[in-house]
């Protein structure tokens, strides 16, 4: 899967102030992430907000993406739940011909086994028409699927193709690209531990800051791909502390004021998401215009 190597993003939904889905601003973003160097969307991650979101909702999102991408980056589809059967159900009945890969994530709350995550997939490997990105981030799943149970996965099922590794222990990201079958894609789902992934042999990241900055989050990914170890960790460096800041509140309301400076989206998100406080949003506009002078309006 070449195409899914180097920086993917999870796109955020914006909002308007009466909360509906602001399909303009969606647009700009997906230009911004294009123009930007960004190699590949994914739709309808858990940065997107789909969990406050309804069925014609996400639908409208679907073709929004899909309209303003117009067939000139990859497109991946967040499609994920802890109810096994439901996720079987919708990839055997959606329309999923503008979609290169789907990204599930490991069943949350539920707390399944080893033995559990391994069967969800297998299920969800069989139902799936299209190349399967596992996704791995047990700080909100509440359960870690463990390097064994993904080279199972990964040798059983030939369209299991990758995993977004976000347990934030390069320990366990090393494990996996060590053991992980040939042409098998370990994908950072952390920003901050994304150039050390990369540089120990990951395929790049699913990121949420390069949605922000995706010039220079992009290129770091790049340089570290190509080995250039110095300047790529120049970038890192003059991008780490945001990273810090975006999650400091809750993810997607960080990213959200970011877009918000940039003049691309209002900062609205849905409960039980609230906005940042103003010592954060203050902080994180300092970064934007000593990172981005001429983007801010």
């Amino acid at each position: 899967m070449q195409s899914l190597t180097g920086t993917g993003v999870a796109l955020i939904t914006p909002f308007k102030k009466d909360l509906s889905v602001d399909t303009e601003a969606l647009e700009r973003i997906v230009n911004y992430q294009i123009d930007g160097g960004i190699d590949y969307l994914v739709v309808l991650g858990t940065t997107g907000e789909p969990a406050t979101m309804d069925k014609d909702e996400k639908e409208l999102v679907i073709k929004t993406v899909i309209k303003a991408n117009n067939g000139r980056l990859p497109l991946v589809l967040g499609v994920g739940s802890n109810n096994t059967k439901e996720v079987a159900d919708e990839l055997i009945s959606r329309d999923l011909s503008a979609f290169t890969a789907i990204l599930s994530v490991s069943p949350y709350y539920n707390k399944p086994t080893q033995e559990g995550i391994y069967q969800h997939f297998k299920a969800v490997a069989q139902a799936s028409p299209l190349p399967v990105i596992l996704y791995n981030v047990p700080g909100r799943t509440a359960s870690n699927m463990l390097p064994e149970t993904v080279f199972r996965l990964a040798n059983d099922f030939s369209n299991i193709v990758g995993i977004k590794e976000a347990a934030g222990d390069i320990v366990q990201a090393m494990r996996l690209i060590q053991g992980k079958p040939d042409g098998f894609l370990v994908i950072s789902g952390d920003d901050m531990v994304t150039l050390p992934m990369v540089l120990a042999g990951g395929a790049g990241v699913i990121s949420v800051i390069a949605e922000g900055f995706p010039k220079q989050f992009s290129q770091m990914v790049k340089l570290g791909l190509e080995r250039r170890v110095d300047e790529a960790y120049k970038l890192h460096y003059e991008i780490a502390d945001s990273i810090d800041m975006i999650f400091e509140q809750g993810n997607p309301a960080g990213i959200k004021h970011i877009f918000k400076e940039l003049g691309l989206c209002d900062d609205v998100v849905r409960l039980p998401l609230v906005n940042i406080n103003d010592d954060l949003a203050a902080r994180l506009s300092a970064f934007v215009n000593k990172l981005h002078p001429a983007a801010v309006q």
